[in-house]
């Protein structure tokens, strides 16, 4: 009798622990608010509906993946920074585990206002690509990781609907010369390098005309 409560006074603690650990660990979309309207509005809005094509929209994108971003941007112990980029290294390192779940929530909460398509003759041969990819290159489609629509699945895959065609044209450049090397398996890496600058330009704006 006495171990049987004992086992499950032992129980019932370690599920309220469990419990409360799952609090803290969930991410506050409010205090998100707070610390994008500091560190995160000058160049992405406080919505992260930017308006300059260098820096990314960032509403409506998948949580988890801002979140391994915004990490990715700052070194761990003697290794360096998956993503190197200067700018966000100063502004992802004022952010604690907290503050990057935080952030990351509130983003991911926003409503998307979709970038405009710049150069329409080219969404032909991006929407051949992003359907059905290119088999002479082991291309596969981008739909595959990215969705047909383009909203991405969580965590690896951003949604990419709607973004600037200039930002994801840069990153596609970025991961063909390995300037950017924080994709999975190097995944992105090999991808980019089989494809040439009127291709990523082409899919580029596919993307950016997706909804």
């Amino acid at each position: 009798m006495i171990r049987s409560a004992a086992m499950a006074i032992l129980l019932a603690t370690t599920a309220i622990a469990q419990a409360a650990e799952g609090e803290k660990a969930k991410a506050d979309p409010a205090q998100g608010k707070v610390l994008a309207e500091t560190i995160c509005v000058a160049c992405h809005g406080v919505d992260g509906n930017s308006e300059l094509a260098e820096n990314p929209k960032l509403a409506g994108q998948i949580e988890e993946y801002i979140y391994k971003q915004l990490s990715n941007f700052v070194p761990v112990g003697d290794k360096p920074a998956l993503r190197d980029n200067p700018i966000m290294f100063g502004m992802a390192s004022t952010l604690d585990e907290e503050g990057k779940r935080n952030v990351a929530a509130w983003f991911a909460s926003q409503k998307l206002a979709p970038a405009a398509v710049q150069d329409a003759a080219k969404l032909p041969l991006g929407q051949r690509l992003w359907r059905q990819g290119d088999h002479k290159k082991s291309v596969p489609a981008c739909a595959g990781c990215h969705g047909p629509t383009g909203a991405g699945m969580p965590a690896q895959y951003p949604r990419l609907a709607g973004q600037f065609p200039q930002y994801t044209a840069t990153q596609l450049k970025a991961f063909r010369l390995e300037g950017r090397g924080n994709d999975p398996e190097k995944m992105m890496r090999m991808i980019a390098a089989k494809l040439s600058d009127a291709e990523i330009e082409a899919v580029s704006e596919y993307a950016a005309s997706l909804r």
